[in-house]
């Protein structure tokens, strides 16, 4: 049995669940019941995506262990909780591998946008959310994607860009990170708008962002580009 530890964003338009024991997974749905339903397969897809022997089999348990009321559009997956399991200073072993969690899902986007044969043509319909027009396109998903790295970055007080790609910028904002004395204590910061940041949260928004916009850029290209199937590096596909 799988336990999923699941943190609750929620208002009266949607639930956003995440994963604490999975950093970065997600579901979402229009109340509890939806989302939990959905994150049995989003488990699955995210075990897959690391490897790990068994993951297709095993039955998964949702368990809400921390609830937050928001006045975000969390329906279309606007957030600022910050789990209280995000605070505590972290070990240089765990440091390293929620960085690196992070590096290989900015790579494995990169893989996935570069497999895709027709980048700036679409299926999608338009459609407007909360930071504006939705991205339609391969093309544009990929560049709103990359271009959070120096905004997430600059929550923590760490100066990045979002240059050359999505794969070298993240590495490059990390780099920038561990130049910095004591970034291991893990401070809570007050970032835009009110919300509050910390390193382990910056390692989840990436991971989760990240696998927002590329299910759907998969899905989207699966559909476009017919045979020429995009690659699967997320593992989406079950």
């Amino acid at each position: 049995m799988t336990l999923i530890r699941a943190i609750m964003e929620y208002n009266a338009d949607g639930c956003l669940l995440y994963a604490e024991n999975f950093t970065g997974a997600y579901a979402r749905g229009k109340d509890l019941a939806e989302a939990a339903a959905k994150f049995p397969d989003e488990i699955r897809r995210y075990r897959r995506w690391l490897g790990e022997a068994g993951a297709d089999g095993e039955p998964c348990e949702v368990q809400v262990v921390e609830k937050k009321e928001s006045r975000l559009q969390v329906c279309d997956a606007d957030s600022d909780v910050l789990f209280h399991s995000e605070r505590a200073p972290l070990s240089r072993e765990e440091y390293t591998a929620l960085r690196d969690l992070a590096l290989r899902s900015a790579e494995d986007f990169q893989r996935l946008y570069d497999s895709i044969a027709d980048k700036t043509h679409t299926v999608l319909s338009p459609r407007k959310t909360f930071y504006g027009d939705v991205p339609l396109t391969a093309e544009a998903m990929y560049a709103h994607t990359q271009n959070v790295n120096g905004y997430y970055f600059g929550e923590i007080g760490v100066e990045a860009d979002n240059g050359p790609d999505i794969a070298a910028c993240r590495r490059a904002g990390f780099a920038a990170l561990e130049a910095a004395e004591g970034f291991l204590r893990n401070p809570v910061w007050d970032g835009s708008w009110g919300e509050q940041w910390t390193l382990r949260k910056l390692c989840r928004r990436f991971v989760w962002h990240d696998r927002i916009h590329a299910r759907t850029m998969y899905r989207m290209a699966s559909r476009l580009c017919g045979a020429a199937k995009p690659a699967d590096p997320f593992c989406f596909s079950l």
